[in-house]
């Protein structure tokens, strides 16, 4: 410590001097509060409560008001506060909610005055008017507020926020009347003390608990608060509306903020978990802090400045049961190891590059000297420099601007797509046929086809048309017509309907086909006599249209044709034919076949009612029987391509639809990736409701939960106006209904909607009918509901 600098401070008429300086407490720190003339600082926790004086380069202890035998809870302080204007009264909060003020003028060693145990959990702040002296308020976690007489026993005023636990209470500097208190909820409300019955604004500032608020010790409009979400929010509260004017970005939930003196733009804040440290933030600079006190090894729970109009000296308590006298000239300044260069893509392609202004000038400077260059190119980048402002107070670090556009690809294809897929609610062949159409109106002509080709893959074959089943005839057919016809009667004599049945069952010979009959068709078909076509076709005359293309499955035959399926081969005996020509004379007889009689001699019919065309039965057409989990890692790959190209929406789209189908052939970390980064996209884009419908649909159960995460509902008895502690619809303190729509007197089970003033509310659409012709309150209580 004996580097650290003397700081002498002279106010009208009193001398501030010290150094950075700091003392071992007995136990951890909750809060810290400073007497009026900066000489003297109280220390209150769980386990300590002391006073110490603050020497040139030292702390001394004066006063421990932890007194008597048997430690009582109200000693134990969640909060203290010393009087601006009485220096010998304390007033302190209690973790088992009592209020209790200090006199440090009595002469017994217990200074302890007045007990208010009204509060019926713990108080959480505590707070002296800044011009009243008899005047305290305390806020508690039972979500009331209670201004206190210290002439008085009791509690003059009680302010139901009608909220959640109340965090912090501050008294306005410059209005008498006024009072602004944070909620767990997220809002703010401000407090004239002459009205308990009803709060005089509110507003939500943070996004969950507001742990802090300080006043501006000069203008009397500006607010600063601190939540959960961490950010400080300064708001404007002159306007009818509470404006926000600036927001400072932290990295830890914010415990504390409190503006310095002297200086209207900085504040400093502590952080409630993670972060020890202290900042100074400069709110119109708010990327990065103005300065930072780094010593404190554990939680900071107290910061306030010695004096009111002292800039130079902070006081701050922590876990690490230390307290700290800070000198603002030994604080470090973040922007002397700022990195004055960045890199950062936009959205659309975009790379903005900043370096230090020298590197961009010469680079600048080059490049104007290049003659050749066109007056603009894509290819080299756009420079910015920034003009420096006089009546900045930061430190002046200069800094260029590079810019290379990207070319200006229009995303309206991304937008279109994800607004108009279809992802559930109809059959699996409507989906892709849905997609595909919307692609090909887009003019992506590649997904479009993949989505036509994943509903032939997975969708039933007989839903698959039969369109495009011709394949080669091979050499020999090369000159011949593709369909010819001859009558059924020169088939064999051995190609009986039992022959055909019993080459049917063969599944052996079935498979032993499916698989050959493509490698083997064209030595098949030059090997084949007797016939003009190969042997993989069968032609006949036929009454009917010589256009149709009957597919034939074995698997799923008609129930009326069972006794005529053909086999998969023909000609099984098509060697046999051509050693022997006389057989065709032999088929003359045919017509004495117990299945060819009369008429039906000439034109053999394959059903029982009436002839039909069959023209052509071809193996490559079984195709359509294999599975569809043959397909998968086909599939696979083809997602991954499409991931690979940066098209996550198609790969995310394609998971949705397939479902399980697909989802155990990707890996589930990959899986995540690929919603993650489609997710973010339609963010991007504020397209809200899709990215909801993604993550409701996704096949990870890491996307499933994300729309759950910090997503919690308190609910109060719009009775009793207490916390509803069970999950049914009866409040178990007054027994009565809790969710009672105001309009229809049913109980509400859907869709809720409250007015945050007067707590009365019912179903969202009878209260929308109800606001759009009525002003005020339908339950009849006369307050001016509002529905936004």
């Amino acid at each position: 410590m004996e580097k650290m600098a003397r700081v002498t401070t002279a106010l009208g008429g009193n001398t501030l001097t010290g150094r950075t300086m700091f003392c071992h407490l007995d136990a951890p720190a909750n809060a810290i509060s400073v007497c009026r003339d900066a000489t003297q600082v109280v220390v209150a926790g769980r386990n300590i409560f002391k006073i110490y004086s603050m020497e040139e380069d030292h702390f001394v202890e004066k006063l421990n008001l932890r007194v008597g035998r048997k430690t009582s809870l109200n000693f134990s302080c969640a909060d203290v506060v010393w009087h601006q204007m009485d220096e010998n009264l304390l007033a302190t909060a209690a973790t088992n909610g009592v209020v209790v003020t200090w006199n440090l003028g009595k002469p017994s060693r217990n200074k302890q005055d007045q007990l208010f145990t009204e509060h019926k959990r713990t108080v959480n702040k505590v707070c002296f008017h800044p011009t009243e002296v008899y005047m305290l308020l305390s806020g508690s976690q039972d979500g009331f507020m209670k201004c206190f007489d210290l002439r008085k026993k009791d509690s003059v005023s009680t302010f139901s926020g009608q909220s959640e636990s109340v965090r912090d209470v501050q008294f306005s500097i410059r209005d008498y009347f006024t009072f602004a208190a944070t909620f767990e909820n997220g809002n703010v409300q401000l407090w004239d003390i002459r009205r308990p019955d009803r709060f005089e604004r509110m507003f939500t500032a943070h996004n969950g608990p507001v742990f802090c608020c300080d006043w501006h010790p000069e203008d009397r409009g500006w607010l600063a608060t601190g939540g959960r979400d961490k950010m400080v929010k300064v708001w404007d509260m002159n306007t009818n509306r509470a404006k926000e004017i600036y927001c400072v970005q932290t990295i830890a939930s914010v415990a504390r903020v409190k503006w310095r003196p002297e200086r209207k733009y900085h504040l400093a804040t502590c952080s409630m978990m993670v972060d020890h440290n202290i900042y100074v933030w400069d709110v119109r600079r708010p990327f990065i802090p103005f300065a930072t006190f780094e010593e404190h090894k554990d939680v900071t729970t107290g910061i306030v400045w010695r004096h009111l109009h002292d800039p130079y000296f902070l006081l701050s308590g922590s876990k690490d049961s230390t307290l700290y006298q800070h000198i603002f000239r030994d604080a470090r300044r973040p922007i002397d190891r700022a990195n004055p260069e960045g890199l950062c893509y936009g959205l659309f392609g975009d790379l903005a590059f900043a370096a230090k202004e020298s590197l961009i000038s010469s680079s600048s400077s080059s490049s104007s000297q290049d003659s050749n260059r066109k007056p603009y190119d894509r290819r080299h980048p756009i420079f910015f420099l920034r003009k420096q402002d006089p009546m900045e107070q930061f430190e002046n670090i200069s800094s260029g601007l590079m810019v290379f556009e990207a070319g200006g690809e229009d995303m309206g294809w991304f937008v279109a797509t994800a607004e108009r897929y279809a992802l559930a609610g109809k059959p699996l062949a409507e989906l892709c046929d849905h997609n595909a159409k919307v692609a090909r109106e887009l003019n992506r002509w590649q997904v479009a086809q993949t989505w036509t080709m994943l509903g032939i893959i997975y969708c039933s074959p007989g839903t698959v048309p039969p369109t495009n089943l011709n394949h080669s005839l091979g050499k020999s057919a090369s000159s011949q017509p593709v369909l010819s016809s001859y009558n059924m009667k020169d088939i064999p004599a051995g190609m009986g309907s039992e022959a055909w049945l019993e080459h049917s069952k063969g599944d052996s010979r079935a498979d032993s086909i499916l698989m050959d009959s493509a490698a083997n068709n064209n030595e098949e078909n030059e090997e084949t006599e007797g016939s003009d076509v190969p042997a993989d076709y069968l032609l006949g005359d036929v009454e009917g249209d010589e256009d149709e293309l009957y597919l034939v499955d074995h698997d799923h035959p008609h129930p009326e044709d069972q006794e005529y399926i053909l086999p998969q081969e023909g000609f099984p005996l098509r060697h046999e034919i051509t050693d022997n020509p006389s057989a065709l004379d032999h088929l003359q007889d045919k017509a004495d076949s117990p299945h060819v009689s009369g008429n039906e001699a000439e034109t053999v019919s394959l059903t029982p009612v009436e002839s039909f065309s069959l023209i052509s039965i071809s193996h490559a057409l079984y195709e359509n029987r294999l599975p569809s989990d043959f397909f998968n890692p086909t599939v696979r790959d083809m997602l991954c391509y499409y991931a690979e190209q940066g098209d996550v929406q198609m790969a995310a789209s394609v998971l949705i639809v397939l479902g399980d189908r697909i989802r155990k052939e990707i890996d589930e970390q990959m899986q995540e990736h690929w919603f993650t980064s489609y997710i973010d996209l339609l963010q991007r884009f504020k397209l809200w409701n899709v990215s909801n419908e993604v993550i409701k649909l996704s096949t990870s159960s890491a996307i499933n939960c994300m729309n759950q995460a910090s997503t919690t509902l308190h609910i109060n008895c719009s009775n009793c106006k207490r916390p509803m502690s069970n999950t049914g619809w009866i409040c178990d303190r007054c027994r009565q209904c809790a969710s009672m729509c105001a309009v229809c007197h049913h109980v509400v089970k859907g869709l809720f909607v409250w007015c945050q003033g007067c707590g009365h509310g019912g179903h969202l659409q009878h209260i929308m009918n109800w606001m759009q012709t009525n002003s005020h309150c339908p339950a009849g209580c006369g307050h001016p509901c509002e529905y936004s």
